[in-house]
C-alpha cells in the first residue's frame, strides 16, 4: 500500500480567490508606501535637493515602462501565480530588506537608493500585467468593473493610509523599522497567493498568432492594439491624460504654498485623497456607468473642467473642492478603461497586450514630471509677475503674484482632456470600442 500522499491544491479560487489576492496586495501596497514615504524624507533631508528627491520617482517608473513588453510576453509564458509570488519575494529582497541593511550598516547613500528603486521597478513591470490578467482569470464578466474599483481602491488606500503611518513609525522605529515591515508585507502578499487557485487561460487564436521567438511575443501586444482602432484609440487617450495628471499632481504642492501655509496645503491633500477614496469605493460599489466608455469619456470631461477650478483662483477651499472632483473621477476613468480591455482582450495575450499598453499609455507621465517645473520657474511664473507679459490680460482673470503662472498652467493644460474627450465621443471606433469588439471572454 503506498504511503505517497499528494499535496492539497489551493482552495481559493473565482472571486474570494481575488479576494484574498487583493487583501494581499492591498498589505503590499501599504507596505510600499510606508518605504516610499521614509526614502523620501530621508533623501530630502540628507541632500536639501528638489532634483535629487524627484529622481526617486524618475527611477520608478522608466525602467518599468521600457522593459514592459518582455515582461508582459514572459507573463504569458509563465504561470501568473508564480510570477506574482516571484515578484513579490523579489522586491521584498531587493528593495526594503537590501536598503535595511545597508542603513543597518551606516553605508547606505543615494545612488543606493537610485538602484533599489530601479531593481522594484523592473519587479513591478512583471507584476502588474500579471495581477491584471489572474484577475480575469477569477472573476466573472459582470464583475470586471467592480474588481477593477477594487484594485483602484487598494491604489487609494495605499496613497492616504501609508503617508499617515510612515509619519509616525519614522519617529518610533526609524527608517530601518520601516523597511522591514514593508518586508514583512511582501512575505505576507506571497503567503496569500500560495492559497489561490489560478487556472491556466484558454488558448485561443490570438495566442496562437503570437508564439514565436521572444521579440516577437513583446512586439505582439502593439500588433493586437494597432488592429483594433477602437482600443489604440483609447491607448492615444490615456496618454494624454496621463500626460496632464503628471502635470497637474507634481504641481499641487507649489501652487498652494505659494498663498497658504503647510497646514492648509495639508488640509488641500486630505481633500484630494479623500475624493480618490470616495471614487474607488463608487466604482467598487457600482461597477461603473454600464457603457463603460462614458465612464472614461465623461469623467475625463469632467477632469479637464475641474482644472479650470483649481488654476483660477487662489483659494484654498475652491483648490480642495476642485482636486475632490479631479480624484473622485480617476478611479472611475481607471476602472472603465481597466474593464473594457479585461472584456475585448483574450486570456492568454493579455500579459503582453496589457505590458505594451502601460507603457504607451504612461510613457508621457515622466514628461510631465520633468517639464512641470521649468514650465513654472522659466516660462509661466515670469509672466504673471507685476509688470510681466500678460499681468494686465490674463493677470486680470488669474491675478498676478507668486504661483499665479502655475494656475495658468492648470488653465492651459484643462483645454487637453477637454477637447480629447470631445475628440474621443466625435470618434465612432472609439465611442463604440465596447459594441464594435466582441467579448473575448465568457460571461
Amino acid at each position: 500500500m503506498s504511503s505517497e500522499r499528494t499535496l492539497p491544491l489551493p482552495a481559493a479560487t473565482g472571486f474570494s480567490g481575488f479576494g484574498l489576492m487583493w487583501a494581499g496586495q492591498l498589505i503590499s501596497l501599504i507596505g510600499s508606501g510606508l518605504t516610499r514615504f521614509a526614502l523620501g524624507v530621508w533623501v530630502f533631508q540628507r541632500t536639501g535637493s528638489v532634483t535629487q528627491f524627484s529622481l526617486i520617482a524618475l527611477c520608478s517608473s522608466l525602467p518599468g515602462i521600457f522593459l514592459s513588453p518582455f515582461a508582459g510576453a514572459l507573463v504569458d509564458r509563465w504561470d501568473r501565480r508564480w510570477v506574482l509570488i516571484g515578484c513579490n519575494v523579489g522586491a521584498g529582497l531587493g528593495t526594503p530588506l537590501a536598503i535595511g541593511l545597508l542603513y543597518k550598516a551606516g553605508v547606505l547613500a543615494v545612488w543606493q537608493i537610485y538602484l533599489v528603486v530601479v531593481v522594484s521597478s523592473v519587479f513591478t513591470s512583471f507584476q502588474w500585467p500579471a495581477y491584471i490578467a489572474a484577475t480575469t482569470l477569477l472573476v466573472s464578466k459582470k464583475n470586471l468593473g467592480r474588481v477593477s474599483g477594487m484594485m483602484q481602491l487598494g491604489q487609494a488606500a495605499s496613497e492616504v493610509v501609508a503617508p499617515l503611518l510612515a509619519g509616525l513609525l519614522i519617529v518610533a522605529v526609524g527608517l530601518s523599522g520601516i523597511v522591514f515591515i514593508d518586508f514583512a508585507t511582501f512575505l505576507f502578499a506571497a503567503v496569500t497567493l500560495m492559497l489561490v487557485a489560478i487556472p491556466p487561460p484558454p488558448r485561443t487564436a490570438a495566442g496562437a498568432a503570437a508564439k514565436g521567438s521572444l521579440w516577437k511575443e513583446a512586439g505582439y501586444g502593439w500588433t493586437f492594439i494597432r488592429a483594433r482602432p477602437g482600443l489604440f484609440g483609447l491607448l492615444m487617450y490615456f496618454a494624454m491624460i496621463n500626460l496632464v495628471f503628471s502635470v497637474s499632481s507634481v504641481l499641487v504642492t507649489p501652487l498652494v504654498l505659494s498663498f497658504a501655509s503647510a497646514a492648509v496645503l495639508g488640509t488641500v491633500l486630505a481633500a484630494s485623497s479623500a475624493g480618490l477614496l470616495a471614487g474607488s469605493v463608487a466604482m467598487t460599489v457600482t461597477g461603473g456607468p454600464r457603457r463603460r466608455i462614458h465612464g472614461v469619456l465623461a469623467f475625463g470631461l469632467v477632469f479637464g473642467v475641474a482644472l479650470i477650478f483649481v488654476g483660477v483662483k487662489a483659494d484654498a477651499h475652491w483648490i480642495a473642492a476642485a482636486l475632490f472632483v479631479v480624484m473622485f473621477g480617476a478611479p472611475i476613468i481607471n476602472g472603465s478603461s481597466q474593464a473594457i480591455w479585461q472584456a475585448k482582450v483574450p486570456a492568454d495575450v493579455q500579459g503582453r497586450v496589457f505590458a505594451v499598453r502601460r507603457m504607451f499609455a504612461q510613457f508621457t507621465a515622466p514628461i510631465g514630471f520633468v517639464c512641470a517645473g521649468p514650465l513654472a520657474d522659466k516660462v509661466f511664473n515670469p509672466l504673471l509677475v507685476p509688470g510681466g507679459a500678460l499681468a494686465g490680460s490674463v493677470g486680470r482673470i488669474v491675478g498676478v503674484g507668486k504661483g499665479r503662472g502655475i494656475g495658468l498652467i492648470y488653465l492651459t493644460v484643462a483645454i487637453l482632456p477637454i477637447l480629447t474627450s470631445i475628440w474621443g465621443y466625435a470618434k465612432p471606433r472609439l465611442r463604440r470600442v465596447e459594441e464594435e469588439l466582441p467579448d473575448a471572454i465568457p460571461g
